[in-house]
């Protein structure tokens, strides 16, 4: 007597399997089964799939490449409603002469909102299913995300000066403390902590901050030596370089997640390795405003968990996680003279179970294992512009870009359907696209 087929959700047929985990692996004509409850049941030959499950759903990617879902490990999303505001200027320049006077005119609930929904809808096209935020209006970009179906770790933002959001910064922790009581049981919906900058934040809200996030064991981020200027002006203010303050402070453990870390000494990536922190590299940003090459060969070396992120769409301008690792390979090569330095497959892990790690969500996303939700990205890779293909991981971050994304799937639901969006809708997003276009840039 044969069993008969186990009844699931959803069987998503791939030419190949790219997991992620464990590293380096391609698995040829598999498939994976996902459940009810939007968890990956299984991975599996193919033929084999066929004759163990029942599926509601089978999806055949006869041509494709199925990959964890992209995670976008630090971004300001709503503020891709400011995306080519204020271009080809400096970090300081560029914040207090235009990005902070806009959000001083600007800034509300329902600019968070659209603008989230607009970024959401550009990263759910290009493959990313989950992204970390540092905003203001925490609960709208939580609400954005909701509705586009899409996983977000919303931070708390915490910062020293007055906006529309919140009046000091312990207005800002208790604020962020009130959506994150709210909000906590949305099973797409995770939190951290996200103190602006040092030289935003004082010593005694960043040892706040530090055990808040210890009590309830929150990840933090926070951008951390960005450029020069920021650790000169630490030094004349505080006598000491930044991420001696956030030692200071208590911040220095495995929750720390330190975006940008581009200008750090050989004593300072110690530093970060030995206490388990984290780092967000997000190299287009970091070229784009003429901050510098991070170092991030070095922070591997040195055991520093890295991850990818794009920041926001005012300084990238794109929220695209295929250049950012297609980027980061080759900044990594032509910084140290090491052409072997982050391969392909560094690149891949950097943008899913490294990001997935630092958010402490590696149990649960960033790679397609048995148990975690499938969050799933499928990529083309039949079209004649990037073929042929030999390699189909490393044609993934070196030929392969967004455009090539034909479906994403988030908790087990198909988010994006052979290019098409199910959980936005497009003309009403470019709607809202100009009309606060209009508002922010009134003659354009």
């Amino acid at each position: 007597m044969t069993n008969s087929p186990t009844p699931i959700q959803t069987l998503i047929e791939a030419r190949w399997v790219i997991p992620a985990a464990p590293a380096r692996c391609i698995l040829e004509q598999h498939a994976v089964a996902i459940g009810d409850d939007g968890r990956i049941v299984d991975v599996l030959p193919i033929t084999e799939a066929r004759e163990r499950y029942n599926a509601s759903s089978v999806v055949v990617l006869a041509d494709h490449a199925l990959i964890p879902g992209l995670i976008n490990l630090h971004s300001h999303a709503a503020m891709a409603l400011m995306r080519g505001l204020a271009d080809d200027l400096p970090l300081m320049d560029w914040l207090n002469q235009h990005i902070w006077p806009a959000e001083a005119r600007h800034l509300s609930e329902a600019f968070v909102y659209d603008g989230t929904r607009l970024a959401c809808a550009e990263m759910l096209r290009g493959g990313t299913t989950c992204f970390n935020d540092m905003y203001f209006f925490p609960r709208d970009t939580a609400r954005a995300a909701l509705t586009a179906g899409m996983r977000a770790a919303v931070g708390m933002i915490v910062i020293d000066f007055p906006s529309t959001y919140a009046a000091d910064a312990q207005d800002y922790i208790s604020k962020g403390l009130a959506f994150r009581d709210e909000m906590k049981d949305e099973a797409l919906l995770h939190f951290c902590f996200a103190p602006h900058a040092p030289y935003t934040v004082s010593d005694e809200h960043l040892t706040q901050v530090a055990t808040y996030a210890s009590e309830l064991d929150l990840p933090v981020q926070i951008h951390l030596h960005e450029t020069l200027t920021e650790i000169e002006q630490s030094l004349a203010k505080h006598g000491v370089r930044p991420l001696q303050r956030l030692q200071n402070a208590g911040l220095l453990n495995p929750g720390l997640i330190a975006v940008h870390a581009v200008h750090l000494t050989r004593e300072e990536i110690a530093l970060l390795a030995r206490y388990g922190c984290h780092v967000a590299h997000c190299p287009t940003s970091n070229l784009k405003l003429a901050s510098g090459i991070a170092p991030v060969r070095a922070l591997l070396e040195a055991g520093v968990n890295v991850g990818l992120g794009t920041d926001g769409a005012a300084s990238n301008n794109r929220l695209d996680m295929f250049a950012e690792m297609r980027l980061a390979a080759l900044l990594a090569k032509g910084s140290s003279g090491d052409a072997t330095a982050v391969p392909a497959w560094q690149a891949l892990e950097m943008a899913t179970i490294n990001a997935a790690r630092a958010l402490a969500l590696d149990d649960r996303i960033g790679s397609i294992t048995t148990g975690k939700f499938a969050d799933l990205t499928a990529v083309n890779l039949a079209d004649s512009a990037i073929s042929p293909c030999y390699d189909p991981l490393s044609h993934l971050v070196y030929a392969a870009g967004r455009e090539h994304v034909s479906d994403v799937w988030v908790n087990g639901r198909r988010v994006l359907d052979r290019g098409i969006l199910t959980t936005l809708d497009n003309e009403e997003l470019l709607a809202r696209s100009h009309y606060w276009r209009d508002q922010l840039h009134p003659t354009s």
